[in-house]
């Protein structure tokens, strides 16, 4: 299968984008965020999506040309705009702007509301944490996870995200997780590689257990630790779409094919200076020495970063498969 260098990859996405209706200032950041997915082994969110991005760029569901902006609410809360287009510029406009305020109010945060798909939270949060503030990060979803004990979706997959600095040079601490059982992108990229999933990931439309990709993405997701995974998701639906005014997911199309409306849901970026309550870093390393020192233990997110030092040396493995899917889509009028 053919291997790409990440500033190949950023080329082909940037190409494939500018070809179906994207200015290529926003094509540049949806390629930064797929291909860094792409690089920490999260293929979900990766280069699988860019057919899609494509596909709904060309016939408008998601405007290529949208221009996001910012507008200052009060001190330390700003509204972002996507206006229809991709989340990533919207999200690059928020964390341009929240540092300055975190250090000057302790504590800011941006909603973003008329969205769209934005992939791996924790890149956005680990660029806060990069400039010594502890971040969350909350987004919704289209509908995917039924409420505990019924069977219409309801909640998306709604991932949370978390990071905070560590003193000198060590990463961040990223945590980065969805409230299904797995990211629903996972299950895209094993219907595009032609390949079951495993049980206990999702239900088909008739609430059975399936190992069938087609199957999953029509019915429904399982989520994170049953009913408390369900109640979770309320709580992230309420913050990332109803406080910012973005729709819900029952409300909102989907991300996965070009039909519909634009989806419009939200995001929440909240950024602390860690030194506000009193306290330091140091506090945030005598936590994470406990959970390093013992054997077999680790803070999340070492694959990730070891996965991401091996794309920088020797770059990604496209499939002929998504290589094709993503010529066919540029080529068509």
């Amino acid at each position: 299968m053919p291997v790409l260098t990440l500033t190949e990859a950023e080329t082909l996405v940037v190409r494939t984008l500018t070809s179906c209706r994207t200015e290529e200032h926003n094509a540049e950041s949806v390629a930064r965020a797929l291909v860094a997915a792409e690089a920490d082994g999260q293929a979900g969110h990766g280069l699988s999506r860019l057919p899609t991005y494509a596909a709904q760029a060309k016939v408008g569901k998601v405007d290529g040309f949208a221009q996001p902006t910012l507008e200052w609410r009060r001190p330390a809360a700003a509204r972002v705009d996507a206006k229809h287009g991709f989340a990533y510029p919207a999200i690059d406009l928020a964390l341009d702007a929240l540092p300055a305020a975190a250090r000057q109010n302790g504590i800011a945060a941006a909603g973003i509301t008329h969205s769209h798909h934005c992939g791996v939270l924790g890149h956005a949060v680990e660029r806060l944490a990069d400039q010594g503030l502890a971040a969350l990060m909350f987004a919704n979803t289209p509908a995917a996870i039924a409420p505990w004990g019924g069977a219409r979706a309801v909640f998306g997959t709604n991932p949370i995200a978390f990071a905070c600095p560590l003193p000198g040079d060590k990463m961040p601490i990223v945590v980065d997780l969805s409230l299904s059982k797995v990211a629903r992108g996972n299950i895209l990229a094993a219907k595009q590689r032609g390949e079951a999933i495993p049980e206990g990931w999702a239900l088909d439309t008739q609430g059975k257990p399936t190992i069938d990709p087609a199957a999953a993405l029509a019915g429904t997701m399982l989520p994170l630790g049953d009913a408390k995974g369900t109640a979770l998701a309320l709580v992230v639906e309420l913050l990332a779409a109803g406080l910012v005014g973005a729709n819900f997911a029952a409300e909102a199309s989907s991300f996965l094919d070009a039909k519909g409306p634009a989806p419009g849901t939200g995001q929440l970026l909240i950024a602390f200076d860690p030194t506000v309550f009193g306290s330091n870093l140091d506090r945030f390393a005598a936590l994470a020495a406990q959970i390093e020192s013992q054997s077999g233990a680790r803070l999340p997110g070492a694959k990730r970063l070891a996965l991401r030092a091996k794309a920088v040396r020797e770059g990604v493995i496209v499939s002929d498969g998504l290589l094709a899917d993503i010529g066919k889509i540029a080529e068509m009028p």
